[in-house]
């Protein structure tokens, strides 16, 4: 029988269907496997689902010499040697599509709890500091009418981008080419991604981790925007040097920030924690019940697909299919 092992427990609508079809073995841990235990788990296994947290290297191939399918349960895959995977024949898949909505309105959480002092002011009141309504208390910034920067236009930038037609902004974004269909929706202008730090008061990241894109906001690019401008991750954490975040946060070069990510999780630069313009959140883009529901049928679905013979739903690797 086609044996799968699972990581790290996902929502039972996935393993249920999966079951049907497999000897599924879900690791009993709450938490991120170390290396040795995630080798030997892998061991006769014919397909793994694994997290974003999994090392998916040569070492692992190694161990899991029968797995036919890796089928990530994320839309990123950047913790995957894919040209690894594809030498040996093994399929590469992904969650996209099911997860755009949550992770853009995760986004707008992030750019209204920033641009509101939402978090300031919940300790405020828990604080028990409040006397009353004051002219000057907690003052933030505005939304409606304001130019929002969208660094990567794929499809949960899209999306993002389409949820601020309610306020009316303003929308530059950046992209590997214009994307016109885009354009022609929302009104996007194509810009540069200078001239979207320099002229824009939100900017939310929503690239993937790639080589040309670790740090690509650096010391200098946060510099080139507006001390009132606020910046949104709930892209990669390494997409930011979180070293250079917390110098313009610290130095006021940029009024505020608001984190899903981080460049070294599940560690984060610590003075980050110490200050007040800054939202954090523990990697919750895609955490909304439906979301995770569908990742987990996604996976499940990528899987029967191999057993019954068809391309995976959702391969990443395509260069396998010429093996």
């Amino acid at each position: 029988m086609f044996k799968v092992f699972v990581t790290r427990a996902i929502p039972e609508e996935g393993l249920n269907l999966l079951r049907k079809y497999c000897e599924v073995e879900v690791s009993p841990y709450d938490r991120m496997l170390t290396k040795e235990e995630l080798l030997k788990k892998v061991q006769g296994k014919n397909a793994v689902i694994t997290q974003l947290t999994d090392k998916v290297d040569k070492e692992f191939f190694e161990a899991a010499k029968e797995v036919k399918i890796v089928a990530n349960y994320a839309v990123g895959f950047d913790n995957i040697d894919l040209e690894e995977a594809t030498k040996r024949g093994v399929y590469i898949t992904n969650t996209p599509d099911v997860l755009t909505n949550a992770t853009a309105e995760l986004a707008w959480a992030l750019l209204f709890a920033t641009a509101r002092r939402v978090v300031e002011s919940d300790k405020f009141m828990r604080a028990g500091k409040f006397q009353g309504w004051a002219p000057m208390l907690f003052l933030g910034k505005g939304v409606t009418g304001k130019t929002l920067g969208i660094i990567g236009a794929g499809r949960i930038g899209q999306a993002f981008a389409k949820m601020a037609k309610g306020f009316d902004m303003k929308i530059l974004y950046t992209a590997r080419s214009p994307k016109k269909e885009f354009e022609e929706e929302t009104g996007a202008q194509y810009v540069d991604l200078d001239t979207l730090l320099k002229e824009s008061d939100f900017v939310s990241i929503h690239v993937p981790l790639t080589p040309e894109t670790r740090h690509l906001i650096g010391e200098r690019e946060l510099k080139l925007m507006k001390e009132s401008a606020i910046l949104i991750n709930t892209g990669r954490g390494p997409v930011v040097d979180e070293k250079a975040l917390v110098k313009a946060l610290k130095n006021k070069d940029i009024y505020a920030a608001g984190l899903d990510v981080y460049e070294r999780e599940p560690l984060f630069e610590e003075e980050l924690a110490q200050l007040d313009n800054v939202v954090m959140l523990p990697h919750i883009g895609s955490a909304t019940e439906e979301a995770r529901r569908d990742m987990s049928i996604l996976v499940a679905q990528n899987i029967i697909d191999i057993i019954e013979g068809r391309v995976p739903r959702t391969l990443v690797n395509k260069e396998v299919l010429n093996k």
